[in-house]
């Protein structure tokens, strides 16, 4: 094979760099070495160009990607650690995007973590992978023309942590991104952390310029795709139908016999105006769940325990049975098992919001605690990436809306939830936000309990991957209906323009 690679690699001066550089050359297929400095100035390797960088993702790092590659495929590393090649990976990343005319590939990959090397396969990239933390490994290989060209899109970008991001979206729109389910290669993983302390990073207030421009490119993508939606809403019905209370608060529950009776008190000793009730649906527990509830409904009618008929339901079913209950109220407001209001005010507070702000969904803050109720980091997760004029757009770039969610009883009837135990939740705030405002309470009503029985504590990469590729599924089909409501709406007003023209 000849030379068809340029390499773009991080270099600290660190010796897994050199390492690297020894394994590039040695392929027979790199004609180019460019070393991206994020250090000291003047670090360098023999036969290598040096230029330095402020940050690996910022724009200035894709121009010199787009500016400095002289062959037909660049290669970027993305990660500053150690990377082992595999066998013939480097021919199998170009003998691939030759035959696929791809944009760009990436692969699967081993972690070496510990001293021990495990799989860490890696997601299908999807029409909807639109979210910033996309998982590509430490290796890709880009398409140069097409990077060139994507990048003359977003050459006027400044972006210190975003460049990476809005490139990659812009590959996206030329041709395709493609997986190469083969571990080609291994990296050395320092980030041993465990999956459910990993997933809260994006809403550190630290990282909060981060999000600024992440939202600014993912906007950008969204408009140039036909699926941005401007802020205009239809206005929420807030009277539509006869309810039996105003609220209710819906806990689906399946052997939870440790905390469903902090999360039922929490709601019982709620201070509101209005009629309230709380709905549980049990799951059909079998740890003692069902028994502690059956002794708080006998003292307590607000307390309405559902044992549903069905055995096939998730968490999205059990709401199903919740919101369609003839007991149902006005607003169906959630409380996981774990959980817990903050304070007693919670319940008033999110009607409020509902009457305030006249929408169809209200989505709070919670407050990360361990089991014993200790603020954990990173504290208050207010999700303020969310705003009244942007946030449904960019509710497609995150991985959740917040909590504890709230809806209008009669919207969500229409909308219905997958019967699914991941990503029911977001699915429903996508949908709704499409047409109506979603309120937000900036301000933590809401304890989220992090404990060793949580569903995603801990979760392996192959479970990691069906949810973030569900998610990624759920985001292709609501970018596919936001198109086509913008393509009915633009072909409506064609029609009005055309019928003020006088005959």
């Amino acid at each position: 094979m000849t030379k068809q690679i340029t390499a773009f690699i991080p270099y600290s001066g660190q010796h897994h760099s050199r390492n690297l550089v020894d394994q590039l050359r040695n392929s027979g297929c790199v004609e180019k070495i460019v070393l991206l400095t994020t250090g000291s100035d003047g670090l360098s390797i023999p036969d290598c160009e040096s230029v330095p960088v402020k940050s690996m993702t910022g724009s200035a790092t894709m121009a010199a990607l787009a500016k400095k590659t002289e062959s037909a495929n660049t290669l970027f590393v993305l990660h500053d650690t150690g990377v082992e090649l595999g066998q013939f990976a480097l021919e199998r990343l170009v003998s691939v995007a030759e035959n696929t005319g791809a944009a760009m590939m990436y692969s699967d990959y081993y972690d070496l973590k510990l001293g021990a090397r495990t799989p860490h396969p890696v997601t299908e990239y999807q029409f909807g992978s639109v979210r910033d933390d996309f998982n590509f490994g430490s290796v890709v290989l880009l398409n140069s023309k097409m990077l060139r060209e994507s990048f003359g899109e977003i050459r006027k970008s400044t972006f210190d942590f975003a460049g990476w991001y809005a490139l990659r979206l812009a590959l996206a729109r030329r041709s395709s991104i493609t997986r190469v389910g083969e571990f080609l290669y291994t990296k050395i993983e320092s980030d041993v952390r465990k999956s459910g302390e990993k997933q809260f990073d994006y809403v550190d207030p630290k990282n909060r310029q981060v999000q600024v421009e992440m939202e600014i490119a993912a906007t950008d993508h969204l408009k140039r795709i036909g699926a941005y939606l401007k802020p205009t809403f239809k206005a929420a019905d807030l009277n539509e139908g006869a309810f039996a209370v105003e609220a209710s608060v819906i806990i689906p529950v399946k052997n939870r016999v440790k905390t469903i009776k902090d999360a039922v008190e929490s709601v019982l000793r709620q201070m509101a105006t209005f009629p309230y009730n709380v709905i549980v649906v049990d799951n059909h527990s079998a740890d003692g769940t069902t028994e502690a509830l059956k002794e708080i409904a006998a003292t307590d009618p607000r307390l309405i325990h559902v044992i549903p008929e069905r055995l096939d339901l998730g968490i999205g079913g059990c709401w199903n049975e919740a919101v369609h209950h003839q007991q149902c109220g006005r607003f169906a407001v959630q409380l996981d098992s774990d959980d817990l209001y903050k304070t007693e005010k919670t319940l008033q507070r999110v009607v409020e919001t509902f009457r305030a702000e006249k929408c169809a969904m209200v989505v709070g803050s919670y407050q990360m605690t361990n089991f014993n109720l200790e603020e954990i980091p990173p504290g208050v997760i207010d999700h303020k990436e969310w705003t009244p004029d942007n946030g449904r757009n960019n509710a497609l770039r995150i991985n959740g809306l917040g909590a504890p969610r709230a809806f209008l009883t009669a919207v969500l009837r229409r909308v219905k939830i997958p019967n699914v135990s991941y990503g029911e939740d977001y699915a429903v705030g996508l949908a709704i936000s499409r047409d109506y405002q979603i309120g937000r309470i900036y301000e933590p009503i809401y304890i989220c309990r992090r404990w060793e029985g949580n569903s995603d504590a801990d979760l392996d990469i192959a479970k990691l991957n069906v949810f973030n590729s569900y998610k990624d599924k759920l985001r292709t089909f609501e970018i596919l209906a936001r198109q086509k409501k913008n393509k009915i709406q633009g072909r409506s007003k064609g029609a009005k323009r055309k019928s003020r023209i006088p005959i």
